[in-house]
């Protein structure tokens, strides 16, 4: 009887010795991977660079989040796009802002979407105008946050910023728009039609259009950023 105590008891010692040391052996793990001399040379490399050279650093930061914004919406595109396209929204017409004449003549349009799928001949209709809308919309949020907390360290009124960053968005989108009549067309035909190369190339030149898309939004939203993403100094209190 007292040996089988004495075995129950030396089993039950070794449970609660594993389950202690279990926490212990991971942070040990993690304390290593943290110590490794790589990470620590380039932790205190990137601490020396941002030091000498703050405003490069800070684009640089920008730089990385912006393109991961973009991969984010290269991802989001075709999702929302075939989402919307299962709808009858993709026969609805979506022409606004008439401001003049295309090279052969036609109306040109801020925000030309005629109806039908590109493939058909169309222009996606309102199904194509909301899969880009929702995806720029989602990729933008993200965008305000990521930018505002890592890249600019901002601690000024979060809701003025998001005023000016709202504007600033519709301005950017309305101009991106504009300039989108230019380049967009010749895309879809080039990679449709000219390439022949179907449902394919309709996926290659909605990538290409979002990739100009967020680079003419790149260079733009930085200097806007700067201005309304500021650092203020907190003002020490006197006991």
């Amino acid at each position: 009887m007292n040996e089988k105590s004495k075995t129950a008891q030396i089993d039950k010692d070794l449970v609660t010795e594993t389950a202690v040391k279990q926490p212990d052996e991971k942070k040990s793990v993690s304390s290593k991977i943290k110590n490794w001399k790589f990470f620590r040379w380039c932790g205190d490399g990137w601490g020396r660079f941002k030091k000498k050279h703050p405003n490069i650093a800070q684009f640089l930061v920008f730089f990385i989040l912006s393109n991961g914004i973009t991969v984010l919406q290269l991802a989001m595109m075709p999702m929302f796009k075939a989402l919307f396209e299962l709808t009858g929204l993709v026969n609805t017409d979506f022409r606004i802002w008439q401001i003049g004449k295309n090279f052969d003549g036609s109306d040109y349009y801020v925000f030309n979407y005629a109806k039908g799928t590109i493939l058909s001949g169309g222009g996606g209709g309102l199904a194509y105008f909301l899969a880009v809308q929702v995806t720029l919309g989602i990729a933008q949020v993200i965008n305000f946050f990521a930018q505002r907390n890592l890249t600019f360290k901002a601690n000024n009124n979060i809701w003025w910023a998001a005023m000016w960053y709202v504007l600033a968005y519709i301005v950017i989108t309305i101009v991106a728009a504009v300039a989108q009549g230019f380049y967009k067309a010749p895309i879809y035909n080039l990679f449709i039609n000219t390439w022949n190369m179907g449902g394919f190339g309709n996926l290659l030149a909605d990538i290409i259009t979002m990739i100009i898309n967020s680079a003419i939004s790149f260079w733009v939203f930085f200097p806007i950023f700067k201005l309304i993403f500021k650092q203020k100094k907190e003002e020490t209190k006197e006991a």
